[in-house]
């Protein structure tokens, strides 16, 4: 499992140069079975990324565009009378593939962000009076612009919460945009293989259930949450499920580093991921990661008792 997993890095690294802290966290939130945001700037990767991610662990993929005009409907499916049959016949929309890509989420209305609530915390739809499953295993991927920019909705509070991490990949490094320029496979997307199977995906979700995590982690865990909310300054102080969520990643990260237990590092590592856009409640300013984790971090020695 771990010979694939660092493949799999590898090849999705050949793809998004100079990023491999945010490849790694994006396989950590997919291995904790956890929807992901990446905000950024147009341009930055982020459609890429999502792209590779689909091609290397095998999944099927759907993109959909979000634009103000955008239907619920239009995501989901819809129901279309067959005069043959003389009966309604579903016809699903894009969200029914294992990995779907909501291309600049907050440039829809909040309606159709709302469509993807019930999709991404119950995995499954509910349209005209009838439920569907979605297809196992099911991640959204959703790309953000800034706030800034023209003709954004700030996605909810409540939307912001499903996506189990957020990260941001930033501008790359002189000597990586050097060797994208210098590239010459403009379709390498296409070329990418599948190194690891759904079912191989799924083991691997299953092992990272697995890892362990001592009283003294849990407890680590208990006093950042607990400090987010008895102390002034944050926003939107961690909720029960952010706490579950930073657990779940941790545990994820340590499968990706060949442990079968959590240290406190784990933790530290995927904090700022999983807390960031819970704690700020929107956007940041783009300019990494803000002081609010880092806050939370600096304040709790994990070896206090």
């Amino acid at each position: 499992m771990q010979k694939n997993l660092e493949t799999a890095i590898v090849q999705i690294s050949n793809q998004v140069i100079g990023k491999n802290q945010q490849i790694k966290l994006a396989l950590t939130c997919m291995l904790a079975n956890g929807h992901l945001l990446i905000e950024d700037l147009p341009g930055m990767g982020k459609t890429t990324l999502s792209h590779a991610l689909a091609k290397t662990l095998g999944l099927d993929f759907s993109r959909i565009q979000f634009t103000s005009d955008l239907l619920p409907a239009d995501m989901l499916g819809l129901n279309i009378f067959d005069s043959a049959k003389q009966s309604f016949e579903f016809h699903p929309g894009p969200i029914f593939s294992q990995l779907v890509l909501a291309d600049e989420i907050n440039r829809a209305s909040p309606k159709t962000q709302s469509a993807l609530l019930e999709a991404m915390e119950e995995k499954q739809v509910s349209l005209d009076g009838e439920t569907r499953d979605l297809p196992s295993p099911f991640f959204v991927i959703g790309t953000q612009n800034p706030m800034h920019q023209s003709g954004t909705y700030p996605l909810p509070e409540s939307q912001l919460d499903r996506f189990l991490m957020r990260i941001q990949l930033g501008y790359p490094d002189w000597n990586a945009e050097k060797q994208m320029l210098l590239s010459q496979n403009t379709s390498a997307i296409e070329t990418t293989e599948s190194v690891i199977t759904v079912d191989e995906f799924v083991s691997m979700q299953n092992e990272v259930n697995k890892v362990h995590a001592s009283d003294a982690i849990l407890d680590y865990v208990l006093r950042l949450v607990t400090f987010s909310r008895e102390t002034e300054g944050f926003p939107n102080p961690l909720s029960p499920r952010a706490s579950k969520a930073t657990l779940q990643a941790a545990r994820a990260w340590a499968f990706l580093h060949s442990r079968d237990y959590v240290i406190p590092e784990d933790i530290q590592a995927v904090l700022p991921s999983v807390a960031e856009h819970r704690l700020r409640g929107s956007t940041s300013d783009f300019n990494g990661q803000s002081s609010l984790s880092e806050k939370l971090l600096d304040a709790i020695d994990p070896l206090a008792a």
